[in-house]
């Protein structure tokens, strides 16, 4: 309906190129009405109808709100999503060529004039640092709020969603991680009220046993969605179910770390793996390490596929290097590059501090390592980049900037090595660990990454090197930072470990700030010291 809807539109316009209609839907429609469409616009008196013929589809409630006649903001995500080149296609339209003879640069056989055809699942997921600003709102609607988004590509929802999740880099492992409800909120005023915590309010009340009727009454998300979300939940208890039932047959409790994935069949790990569980999260569920998971997935033989993006699903051979990683395949449709290629990793979401400058360094070392004869491999996952625009580089991996994602495209790969120092802080994190497990760091060696990244060894350093360096403290506890402050005197400044441009930075000019800051927030760890 909206299809038809927005071509009538568009060839009203005689619009030459692309251009996009905004419809506002009623979800819950059941009205029945036909002949009418409800039309708003720049050029419309408020509350003008005007006339369409809509009796083909008589069940659906919607109105049109306005029309672009431009390339916008969606257009570069619907182009990523599709493959389909929207904006190269649009300018050839432009000069006068026909739909017929521009040659499509997936297949490089086809022509244009064709709709995209899908065979996997795309989920786009907007970043929201409203916790950066004092005592913003939370609440999210139609206004701008977001200052990214990202883009999970899976052959199921479940596996995509999960992706997307963990692409944010706000350090979730997936759609059921435990969020801090906010002050004096309960799960229902989360489900009632949408925040960037209603996703995981969701999984929460899925799993406190809430009806998928009660929880569709209160977001208005279709049960469609809640069912799939609810398969990860339920994955999730079971999971959880059978490491405790080993523990009572054991007779004594599991130590975190150890190594309890003997439990875990293979076809169990695989079922996990498909609905887009992380390694590390898979973990946590059986008190160890998502690298014994790692090791068992591997001992089992569950490694991802390498699948093309070829927007025809398959139905024409096609020559893209757009490609993603699924558990749901058992087949690669590309062959490894091998010590020809170099891993150029991204920046990930665009978010304060962190934007188009990252992208264009990362750009920027993927067109110049053609001139020293090597093939570039760029993994990311923002779909405002130009990094992700398949024809930037020899290959384009849409994927995760997770640990164990840039280890499962190296050893598929394995090129000559991984360039992670000019995408941002994102790839600069993973530097120890990926050297740790053997894979070549290019430039600046990890351990000197460290050195300047860790306070202690920093710290050591200027000392060292006799250069002047402010009072400072590495603390894991609140009554530790009491002290340091009443050593050194206020105001201080606060700051929490591996963050970008200040991130939860906070200046507290006496005590009273110190505690409500880091009890509010909760940055402070023996994993993540302040």
């Amino acid at each position: 309906t909206l299809r038809n809807a927005a071509i009538k539109i568009a060839r009203s316009l005689n619009i030459i190129g692309e251009c996009n209609v905004q419809f506002a839907l009623n979800p819950k429609s059941t009205t029945g009405q036909t002949g009418t469409t409800g039309i708003t616009g720049i050029d419309s008196p408020r509350g003008t109808r005007d006339t369409f013929d809509t009796r083909d589809t008589p069940s659906i409630d919607y109105y049109v709100i306005e029309v672009n006649a431009r390339l916008s903001r969606s257009s570069a995500l619907a182009s990523k999503a599709t493959g389909y080149p929207l904006a190269y296609v649009a300018a050839k339209l432009a000069l006068g060529k026909n739909l017929t003879e521009i040659k499509n640069k997936v297949t490089e056989a086809t022509q244009s004039c064709f709709e995209p055809s899908l065979d996997y699942i795309v989920v786009k997921i907007p970043r929201w640092d409203i916790e950066k600003f004092k005592g913003a709102d939370e609440k999210i609607g139609s206004s701008m709020k977001s200052v990214g988004e990202v883009m999970g590509i899976g052959r199921t929802f479940e596996e995509a969603y999960q992706k997307a999740i963990r692409m944010l880099d706000l350090d979730f492992e997936g759609a059921t991680d435990k969020v801090m409800l906010r002050n004096g909120k309960s799960i229902i005023n989360e489900l009632n009220e949408p925040t960037p915590k209603r996703m995981f309010a969701v999984s929460e009340a899925l799993r406190e046993k809430l009806s998928i009727k009660k929880i569709y009454k209160l977001t208005g998300i279709d049960p469609w969605f809640l069912y799939r979300i609810k398969n990860i939940v339920d994955e999730e208890r079971n999971l959880t179910d059978l490491y405790s039932s080993n523990e009572v047959r054991s007779s004594r409790p599991a130590k975190q770390g150890s190594n309890n994935t003997n439990i875990l069949t293979r076809d169990h790990l695989l079922k996990l793996k498909q609905l887009g569980f992380s390694d590390r999260k898979i973990g946590e569920a059986l008190r160890t390490s998502g690298l014994e998971i790692r090791k068992l997935r591997k001992k089992y033989a569950i490694l991802p596929s390498v699948f093309l993006i070829d927007t025809l699903a398959g139905e024409f051979e096609a020559k893209t290097n757009y490609l993603y990683l699924t558990y749901n395949g058992s087949h690669h449709d590309v062959m490894p590059l091998k010590k020809t290629g170099v891993i150029v990793l991204g920046s990930g979401p665009y978010r304060i501090g962190s934007s188009v400058e990252f992208d264009w360094t990362s750009v920027n070392t993927a067109l110049n390592l053609k001139t020293h004869n090597k093939k570039s491999i760029i993994i990311n996952c923002n779909p405002e980049t130009v990094s992700t625009d398949y024809d930037i580089s020899d290959r384009l991996y849409f994927e995760e900037l997770t640990f164990e994602r840039i280890a499962d495209i190296y050893e598929f790969e394995n090129p000559e090595g991984i360039i992670v120092s000019v995408g941002g802080q994102t790839p600069n994190n993973r530097a120890k660990s990926l050297k740790a497990h053997g894979f070549n760091v290019l430039g600046t060696d990890p351990e000197n990454i460290d050195r300047a990244e860790d306070r202690s060894k920093f710290g050591k350093l200027l000392d060292k090197l006799n250069i002047s360096q402010p009072a400072w403290e590495k603390v894991s506890s609140l009554k530790q930072a009491i002290i340091f402050c009443s050593r050194v005197s206020y105001p201080v400044l606060i700051r929490p470990s591996f963050v970008l441009s200040g991130t939860l930075m906070r200046i507290c000019h006496n005590i009273d700030d110190l505690t409500r800051i880091i009890k509010e927030t909760a940055i402070v760890s023996k994993d993540y010291p302040l």
